[in-house]
Protein backbone atom coordinates (compact mmCIF):
# COMPACT_ATOMS: atom_id res chain seq x y z
CA UNK A 1 0.00 0.00 0.00
CA UNK A 2 1.19 3.14 -0.84
CA UNK A 3 1.55 5.56 2.17
CA UNK A 4 -0.55 8.53 2.66
CA UNK A 5 1.03 12.12 2.82
CA UNK A 6 1.23 12.52 6.95
CA UNK A 7 0.76 16.58 6.38
CA UNK A 8 -2.11 18.06 4.68
CA UNK A 9 -3.32 21.75 4.05
CA UNK A 10 -5.51 22.78 6.40
CA UNK A 11 -8.35 22.50 3.24
CA UNK A 12 -7.92 19.42 2.34
CA UNK A 13 -10.65 16.71 3.02
CA UNK A 14 -11.81 13.12 2.35
CA UNK A 15 -14.27 10.38 1.97
CA UNK A 16 -14.49 7.49 3.06
CA UNK A 17 -15.96 4.01 0.69
CA UNK A 18 -17.01 0.98 2.58
CA UNK A 19 -18.04 -2.40 0.54
CA UNK A 20 -20.30 -4.42 2.85
CA UNK A 21 -20.21 -8.16 1.46
CA UNK A 22 -21.32 -11.59 3.20
CA UNK A 23 -18.13 -12.24 4.81
CA UNK A 24 -15.59 -9.33 4.45
CA UNK A 25 -15.98 -5.27 4.57
CA UNK A 26 -13.54 -3.63 2.30
CA UNK A 27 -12.27 -0.07 2.91
CA UNK A 28 -10.80 2.69 0.82
CA UNK A 29 -10.49 6.85 1.19
CA UNK A 30 -10.77 8.67 -1.51
CA UNK A 31 -9.20 12.48 -1.54
CA UNK A 32 -10.24 15.86 -2.49
CA UNK A 33 -8.98 15.83 -5.46
CA UNK A 34 -10.24 12.65 -6.69
CA UNK A 35 -6.64 10.65 -5.36
CA UNK A 36 -7.22 6.94 -3.62
CA UNK A 37 -4.51 6.76 -0.53
CA UNK A 38 -4.83 3.05 -1.03
CA UNK A 39 -4.33 0.98 -3.58
CA UNK A 40 -5.06 -2.64 -2.59
CA UNK A 41 -8.02 -4.61 -0.74
CA UNK A 42 -8.15 -3.27 3.35
CA UNK A 43 -10.80 -5.98 4.22
CA UNK A 44 -12.18 -6.96 7.78
CA UNK A 45 -14.60 -9.36 8.74
CA UNK A 46 -18.22 -7.83 7.97
CA UNK A 47 -20.17 -10.00 10.53
CA UNK A 48 -23.43 -9.98 8.59
CA UNK A 49 -24.64 -13.34 9.83
CA UNK A 50 -24.13 -12.40 13.31
CA UNK A 51 -26.97 -9.50 12.81
CA UNK A 52 -27.58 -6.17 12.45
CA UNK A 53 -25.98 -4.48 15.50
CA UNK A 54 -22.85 -6.66 14.94
CA UNK A 55 -22.59 -5.72 11.48
CA UNK A 56 -22.72 -2.13 11.39
CA UNK A 57 -20.34 -1.88 14.59
CA UNK A 58 -17.82 -4.18 11.71
CA UNK A 59 -18.68 -1.61 9.45
CA UNK A 60 -17.77 1.06 12.12
CA UNK A 61 -14.22 -0.78 12.80
CA UNK A 62 -14.20 -0.78 8.79
CA UNK A 63 -14.40 2.68 9.26
CA UNK A 64 -11.67 3.41 11.85
CA UNK A 65 -9.21 0.58 10.82
CA UNK A 66 -8.82 2.71 7.37
CA UNK A 67 -8.38 5.67 8.95
CA UNK A 68 -5.60 4.57 10.86
CA UNK A 69 -4.24 3.27 7.69
CA UNK A 70 -4.20 6.26 5.68
CA UNK A 71 -2.86 8.66 8.93
CA UNK A 72 -6.37 10.35 7.97
CA UNK A 73 -7.62 12.00 11.00
CA UNK A 74 -11.23 12.11 11.32
CA UNK A 75 -11.47 15.86 11.24
CA UNK A 76 -11.26 15.72 7.57
CA UNK A 77 -13.83 13.14 6.77
CA UNK A 78 -16.50 14.58 4.88
CA UNK A 79 -18.90 12.06 3.76
CA UNK A 80 -19.25 8.02 4.19
CA UNK A 81 -20.48 5.86 1.05
CA UNK A 82 -21.67 2.61 1.82
CA UNK A 83 -22.80 -0.37 -0.70
CA UNK A 84 -24.20 -3.29 0.09
CA UNK A 85 -26.09 -6.51 -2.04
CA UNK A 86 -29.78 -5.87 -2.53
CA UNK A 87 -32.08 -5.76 -2.91
CA UNK A 88 -32.85 -2.58 -0.95
CA UNK A 89 -34.54 0.90 -1.31
CA UNK A 90 -31.97 3.79 -2.80
CA UNK A 91 -31.90 5.12 0.86
CA UNK A 92 -30.26 1.57 1.92
CA UNK A 93 -33.10 0.04 3.75
CA UNK A 94 -33.02 -3.83 2.99
CA UNK A 95 -35.94 -5.34 1.28
CA UNK A 96 -39.12 -5.97 3.48
CA UNK A 97 -38.20 -9.77 2.45
CA UNK A 98 -34.76 -9.99 3.51
CA UNK A 99 -31.44 -10.21 0.87
CA UNK A 100 -29.03 -12.14 -0.27
CA UNK A 101 -26.75 -11.69 2.85
CA UNK A 102 -29.05 -10.43 4.90
CA UNK A 103 -31.53 -12.95 5.43
CA UNK A 104 -32.32 -13.14 9.33
CA UNK A 105 -35.46 -11.70 10.34
CA UNK A 106 -33.82 -8.75 12.04
CA UNK A 107 -32.81 -7.46 8.69
CA UNK A 108 -35.96 -7.62 7.06
CA UNK A 109 -36.68 -3.72 6.90
CA UNK A 110 -33.41 -2.63 8.60
CA UNK A 111 -32.02 0.83 7.40
CA UNK A 112 -28.55 -0.31 7.30
CA UNK A 113 -27.21 3.06 5.97
CA UNK A 114 -29.51 5.46 8.67
CA UNK A 115 -27.86 3.37 11.27
CA UNK A 116 -24.26 3.42 10.29
CA UNK A 117 -25.06 7.58 10.10
CA UNK A 118 -25.61 7.42 13.59
CA UNK A 119 -23.03 5.10 14.56
CA UNK A 120 -20.41 7.60 12.45
CA UNK A 121 -22.04 10.82 13.28
CA UNK A 122 -21.11 11.48 9.17
CA UNK A 123 -23.22 11.69 6.30
CA UNK A 124 -23.37 8.21 4.58
CA UNK A 125 -24.16 7.60 1.18
CA UNK A 126 -25.90 3.87 -0.16
CA UNK A 127 -25.84 2.73 -3.27
CA UNK A 128 -26.39 -1.06 -4.19
CA UNK A 129 -23.14 -2.89 -4.50
CA UNK A 130 -23.56 -3.57 -8.33
CA UNK A 131 -24.34 0.00 -8.63
CA UNK A 132 -21.17 1.11 -7.02
CA UNK A 133 -19.40 -0.98 -9.25
CA UNK A 134 -21.10 0.72 -12.25
CA UNK A 135 -20.16 3.95 -10.51
CA UNK A 136 -16.85 3.41 -10.48
CA UNK A 137 -16.13 1.74 -13.75
CA UNK A 138 -17.89 5.15 -15.39
CA UNK A 139 -15.66 7.06 -13.68
CA UNK A 140 -12.55 5.02 -14.10
CA UNK A 141 -12.86 5.33 -17.81
CA UNK A 142 -14.02 8.39 -18.66
CA UNK A 143 -12.49 10.29 -16.20
CA UNK A 144 -13.14 14.60 -16.66
CA UNK A 145 -15.64 13.72 -18.88
CA UNK A 146 -17.91 11.26 -16.82
CA UNK A 147 -20.07 13.82 -16.48
CA UNK A 148 -20.82 13.44 -20.31
CA UNK A 149 -21.19 10.50 -20.92
CA UNK A 150 -23.35 6.75 -19.96
CA UNK A 151 -22.72 3.58 -19.54
CA UNK A 152 -24.10 0.31 -18.41
CA UNK A 153 -22.52 -2.29 -16.60
CA UNK A 154 -23.34 -5.98 -16.06
CA UNK A 155 -21.42 -7.64 -12.55
CA UNK A 156 -21.56 -11.55 -12.53
CA UNK A 157 -21.63 -12.80 -9.49
CA UNK A 158 -24.16 -15.35 -7.37
CA UNK A 159 -26.37 -13.11 -9.19
CA UNK A 160 -25.96 -10.90 -11.52
CA UNK A 161 -26.05 -6.93 -10.85
CA UNK A 162 -25.39 -4.00 -12.60
CA UNK A 163 -25.70 -0.17 -12.86
CA UNK A 164 -26.70 2.01 -15.62
CA UNK A 165 -25.06 5.46 -14.79
CA UNK A 166 -26.09 8.62 -17.15
CA UNK A 167 -24.03 11.94 -17.09
CA UNK A 168 -21.78 10.81 -14.61
CA UNK A 169 -24.63 10.01 -12.22
CA UNK A 170 -26.40 6.09 -11.10
CA UNK A 171 -30.04 6.28 -11.98
CA UNK A 172 -32.26 4.96 -9.02
CA UNK A 173 -35.52 4.97 -9.90
CA UNK A 174 -38.53 5.67 -7.99
CA UNK A 175 -38.23 2.92 -5.75
CA UNK A 176 -34.11 2.68 -6.10
CA UNK A 177 -34.73 -0.58 -8.12
CA UNK A 178 -33.06 0.56 -11.43
CA UNK A 179 -30.06 -1.56 -12.53
CA UNK A 180 -31.80 -4.90 -11.92
CA UNK A 181 -30.47 -5.95 -14.82
CA UNK A 182 -30.16 -9.72 -13.38
CA UNK A 183 -33.91 -9.52 -13.37
CA UNK A 184 -34.54 -8.58 -17.48
CA UNK A 185 -36.12 -11.16 -19.63
CA UNK A 186 -33.79 -12.03 -22.46
CA UNK A 187 -35.05 -14.01 -26.05
CA UNK A 188 -33.64 -16.76 -25.20
CA UNK A 189 -33.12 -17.43 -29.25
CA UNK A 190 -29.53 -18.33 -30.06
CA UNK A 191 -28.46 -18.50 -26.38
CA UNK A 192 -29.96 -22.16 -25.36
CA UNK A 193 -29.34 -25.40 -27.53
CA UNK A 194 -32.66 -26.58 -29.38
CA UNK A 195 -33.14 -29.08 -26.45
CA UNK A 196 -32.20 -27.08 -23.40
CA UNK A 197 -34.69 -26.37 -20.78
CA UNK A 198 -35.82 -22.33 -20.52
CA UNK A 199 -33.55 -21.45 -17.22
CA UNK A 200 -35.64 -20.30 -14.39
CA UNK A 201 -34.39 -17.58 -11.98
CA UNK A 202 -34.77 -17.70 -8.07
CA UNK A 203 -37.08 -14.64 -8.51
CA UNK A 204 -39.50 -15.92 -9.97
CA UNK A 205 -38.81 -15.40 -13.44
CA UNK A 206 -38.00 -17.46 -16.44
CA UNK A 207 -35.26 -16.47 -18.91
CA UNK A 208 -33.68 -13.64 -16.89
CA UNK A 209 -30.52 -13.03 -17.70
CA UNK A 210 -29.47 -13.59 -14.21
CA UNK A 211 -31.09 -17.90 -14.48
CA UNK A 212 -27.99 -17.99 -17.54
CA UNK A 213 -25.18 -15.29 -16.41
CA UNK A 214 -24.32 -16.12 -12.61
CA UNK A 215 -22.73 -18.27 -10.60
CA UNK A 216 -26.27 -19.19 -9.33
CA UNK A 217 -27.95 -19.98 -13.19
CA UNK A 218 -24.31 -22.63 -13.74
CA UNK A 219 -25.54 -24.57 -10.83
CA UNK A 220 -29.37 -25.06 -11.28
CA UNK A 221 -29.62 -24.00 -15.13
CA UNK A 222 -26.26 -24.69 -17.19
CA UNK A 223 -24.23 -27.11 -15.98
CA UNK A 224 -26.69 -30.04 -14.87
CA UNK A 225 -27.93 -29.55 -18.76
CA UNK A 226 -24.07 -29.52 -20.12
CA UNK A 227 -23.04 -32.44 -18.09
CA UNK A 228 -25.78 -34.92 -19.90
CA UNK A 229 -23.69 -33.88 -23.15
CA UNK A 230 -20.45 -34.85 -21.44
CA UNK A 231 -21.28 -37.26 -18.88
CA UNK A 232 -17.40 -38.51 -18.65
CA UNK A 233 -16.44 -35.39 -17.51
CA UNK A 234 -14.54 -34.93 -13.88
CA UNK A 235 -17.09 -32.54 -12.74
CA UNK A 236 -19.64 -34.78 -13.30
CA UNK A 237 -18.24 -36.99 -10.17
CA UNK A 238 -19.19 -33.47 -8.15
CA UNK A 239 -21.61 -32.45 -6.03
CA UNK A 240 -23.00 -29.79 -8.76
CA UNK A 241 -22.44 -26.67 -6.14
CA UNK A 242 -18.99 -27.66 -6.20
CA UNK A 243 -18.61 -28.26 -9.58
CA UNK A 244 -20.32 -24.63 -10.74
CA UNK A 245 -17.50 -23.38 -8.41
CA UNK A 246 -15.03 -24.98 -9.98
CA UNK A 247 -15.76 -24.60 -13.55
CA UNK A 248 -14.27 -21.45 -14.22
CA UNK A 249 -10.83 -23.08 -13.27
CA UNK A 250 -11.44 -25.32 -16.34
CA UNK A 251 -12.97 -22.37 -18.33
CA UNK A 252 -9.33 -21.11 -17.98
CA UNK A 253 -7.79 -24.30 -19.13
CA UNK A 254 -10.19 -24.31 -22.57
CA UNK A 255 -11.65 -27.00 -21.66
CA UNK A 256 -15.14 -27.50 -23.99
CA UNK A 257 -17.88 -28.27 -21.41
CA UNK A 258 -16.38 -24.91 -19.83
CA UNK A 259 -16.42 -22.77 -22.63
CA UNK A 260 -19.69 -23.56 -23.71
CA UNK A 261 -21.80 -22.99 -20.71
CA UNK A 262 -19.24 -19.50 -20.60
CA UNK A 263 -20.12 -18.75 -24.20
CA UNK A 264 -23.94 -18.69 -23.44
CA UNK A 265 -23.47 -16.59 -20.73
CA UNK A 266 -21.55 -14.38 -22.69
CA UNK A 267 -24.56 -14.47 -25.31
CA UNK A 268 -27.24 -13.82 -22.75
CA UNK A 269 -25.17 -10.73 -21.36
CA UNK A 270 -25.01 -9.86 -25.28
CA UNK A 271 -29.13 -9.87 -25.11
CA UNK A 272 -28.68 -7.72 -22.38
CA UNK A 273 -26.31 -5.19 -23.80
CA UNK A 274 -28.61 -5.55 -27.19
CA UNK A 275 -31.67 -4.13 -25.04
CA UNK A 276 -29.45 -1.33 -23.54
CA UNK A 277 -28.62 -0.09 -26.77
CA UNK A 278 -31.86 0.28 -28.18
CA UNK A 279 -33.34 1.76 -24.58
CA UNK A 280 -30.43 4.13 -23.64
CA UNK A 281 -27.59 3.80 -26.21
CA UNK A 282 -24.79 4.11 -23.61
CA UNK A 283 -21.04 5.12 -25.09
CA UNK A 284 -19.45 2.49 -22.97
CA UNK A 285 -20.78 -0.98 -21.99
CA UNK A 286 -18.69 -2.68 -18.52
CA UNK A 287 -18.23 -6.32 -17.40
CA UNK A 288 -17.43 -7.01 -13.89
CA UNK A 289 -17.48 -10.46 -11.52
CA UNK A 290 -15.65 -12.97 -11.09
CA UNK A 291 -14.91 -13.54 -14.51
CA UNK A 292 -12.95 -10.56 -14.30
CA UNK A 293 -10.87 -11.56 -11.77
CA UNK A 294 -9.80 -14.81 -13.87
CA UNK A 295 -6.89 -15.18 -15.91
CA UNK A 296 -6.05 -12.31 -18.57
CA UNK A 297 -6.33 -14.73 -22.06
CA UNK A 298 -9.79 -16.16 -20.71
CA UNK A 299 -11.29 -13.09 -19.37
CA UNK A 300 -10.48 -11.04 -22.64
CA UNK A 301 -11.96 -14.21 -24.57
CA UNK A 302 -15.13 -13.79 -22.62
CA UNK A 303 -15.50 -10.19 -22.67
CA UNK A 304 -15.10 -10.36 -26.75
CA UNK A 305 -17.83 -12.75 -27.06
CA UNK A 306 -20.09 -10.59 -25.25
CA UNK A 307 -18.86 -7.82 -27.58
CA UNK A 308 -20.06 -10.25 -30.39
CA UNK A 309 -22.89 -11.44 -29.39
CA UNK A 310 -24.23 -7.63 -28.97
CA UNK A 311 -26.02 -6.10 -31.77
CA UNK A 312 -25.47 -2.72 -32.32
CA UNK A 313 -26.02 -0.79 -35.26
CA UNK A 314 -22.95 0.51 -36.98
CA UNK A 315 -23.27 3.86 -36.12
CA UNK A 316 -23.05 2.81 -32.49
CA UNK A 317 -20.15 0.72 -32.61
CA UNK A 318 -18.25 3.93 -33.74
CA UNK A 319 -18.58 5.15 -30.88
CA UNK A 320 -19.39 2.42 -28.21
CA UNK A 321 -17.05 0.88 -25.81
CA UNK A 322 -16.53 -2.60 -24.30
CA UNK A 323 -14.58 -2.94 -21.43
CA UNK A 324 -13.62 -4.85 -17.82
CA UNK A 325 -14.86 -3.26 -14.88
CA UNK A 326 -11.41 -2.30 -13.31
CA UNK A 327 -9.69 -2.85 -9.64
CA UNK A 328 -11.62 -6.01 -9.14
CA UNK A 329 -12.71 -6.56 -6.10
CA UNK A 330 -11.81 -2.81 -4.63
CA UNK A 331 -14.33 -1.34 -7.63
CA UNK A 332 -17.55 -1.48 -4.79
CA UNK A 333 -15.33 0.19 -2.18
CA UNK A 334 -14.30 3.07 -4.63
CA UNK A 335 -17.55 3.18 -5.90
CA UNK A 336 -18.92 3.64 -3.08
CA UNK A 337 -16.19 6.34 -2.26
CA UNK A 338 -17.34 8.31 -5.72
CA UNK A 339 -20.28 8.26 -4.73
CA UNK A 340 -19.65 9.93 -1.50
CA UNK A 341 -17.33 12.41 -3.30
CA UNK A 342 -20.17 13.72 -5.75
CA UNK A 343 -22.29 14.71 -3.02
CA UNK A 344 -19.88 16.92 -0.79
CA UNK A 345 -19.97 20.56 -1.94
CA UNK A 346 -16.15 22.18 -1.17
CA UNK A 347 -15.92 25.15 1.13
Amino acid sequence: MDQAETVRTPSSWVVVGLDNGGTCNNATVLDATGQFLVDNLVENPSRVLDGPESAVEALAGAFANILELTSTPLSLVRAVGLDTPGPASAHGVISSKGATNFNQVSWHGFDIRGALEARLGLPVVYNNDGNAAALYAHHQHFGAAAAANSSVSAIVGTGLGGGVVEAGTVIRGAAGMAGELGHVQIPLHGVLEDDQPVPRCNCGFAGDVESVASLTGIRNNLLPYWLTRFPDHPLAKEPIATAAKALRGYGEKDDALALAVFGQQAKAIGKLFTIAANFTDPAAYFLGGGVVEAAPHFRQWFLNSVREATDLRDEQKAVATFALVPDRDMAGARGAAVAALNTVTPL
